[in-house]
């Protein structure tokens, strides 16, 4: 009787009290449905991304509301946001900023870029080529940059969202593989259903003149997300997890469909997203389906099919989908 009493203390002191990071996700998803139908599992791993300190690529055809549902996060969070709009002629000092003189104290002085902010919406990455891309490493990766001999932190919570057009290739560059490992989620937004797409049609009438964004106001605050941010970090992953998501991984290496497989800062990024995914379901543990939640989003930018079975058709997220349900499910 003792033992199962000492049992059940144990259990709920290691218990996570979630109430006011459940309440706060509702006022985001809440804020944002005022204007988008629809898209609720990508909502929610917009969420999970800022929850596990991780950035976004946001991947669709032009008018699926790439850019405004961006924007829409944005303004339900209470803080800095820059919009850099990326072009074949933008320069790295565009973006991180650059050293001006100063007449009057007859010194250079610093002038920042609009990277320095919290959330940063980078529209069409993929038309900026490699000089650009490469001004994104090292802030996308430690959250600082160097410039002239001198390191500028940026300020917490720091979160870029990115967007891509998958269909047009003219004046585009391929983003390098180190950066797109950078982005925790590779999210691919499609086509709404039929049912959407009149209620979207309806939303828009009813509106008349107004701007969407104006119905939206902020409901989470910087200090909220920080705080968020390290409390999902004691989520609770059994060990067998754990291996079931290096199982995962190391498939990716040596199935004969892929030409690359995903690195070790992978299984990091499934881990921290299905603590993720765990924590906005109110549960303190990971589940076997919170990993592959965060699998196929995770995985699909950080693998290449090979070059022969992409002409047959097969994508990342085919591959992914038949690593997983290839692995036995841990009990």
């Amino acid at each position: 009787m003792e033992n199962t009493s000492v049992t059940d203390n144990l259990h709920f002191e290691s218990r996570i009290d979630f109430g006011k990071l459940q309440e706060k996700v509702t006022a985001i998803r809440a804020e944002i449905h005022k204007v988008i139908i629809g898209q609720d599992k990508i909502i929610d791993q917009l969420i999970v991304a800022l929850l596990a300190n991780g950035h976004v690529l946001l991947e669709g055809v032009p008018g699926v509301a790439k850019t405004l549902t961006a924007k829409l996060l944005a303004q339900a969070i209470e803080t800095n946001f820059s919009r850099i709009q990326f072009t074949p002629d933008l320069m790295p000092s565009d973006i991180l900023g650059t050293s001006v003189f100063n007449m009057q104290k007859s010194d250079f002085e610093f002038k920042q870029g609009p990277i320095f902010s919290n959330l940063i919406l980078i529209d069409e990455i993929n038309r900026a080529p490699a000089k650009t891309q490469s001004a994104l490493f090292e802030v996308m990766e430690e959250k600082q940059i160097t410039l002239d001999g001198n390191t500028y932190l940026m300020q917490e919570p720091f979160l870029v969202i990115a967007t891509q057009n998958p269909i047009e290739q003219e004046g585009t560059y391929r983003l390098p593989e180190a950066q797109l490992d950078r982005f925790l989620f590779k999210i691919n937004i499609g086509y709404p259903s039929l049912e959407e797409e009149i209620n979207i049609i309806k939303k828009e009438h009813e509106l008349l003149n107004n701007k969407k964004t104006e119905q939206i106001v902020p409901v989470i605050s910087p200090a909220d997300i920080i705080s968020f941010q390290q409390l999902i970090k004691s989520v609770i992953i059994e060990e067998n997890l754990m291996e079931y998501i290096a199982k995962i991984i190391a498939d990716t290496r040596t199935n004969p469909l892929l030409y690359l497989g995903a690195s070790p800062r992978a299984s990091i990024a499934i881990l921290n997203a299905a603590k993720g995914f765990a924590a906005i379901n109110n549960r303190d543990f990971v589940t076997p389906e919170d990993i592959k939640e965060a699998a196929v989003p995770v995985l699909q930018h950080r693998v290449i099919v090979s070059p022969e079975r992409e002409m047959e058709g097969i994508t990342a997220p085919n591959v992914i989908y038949q690593i997983i349900e290839a692995l036995d499910i841990p009990r």
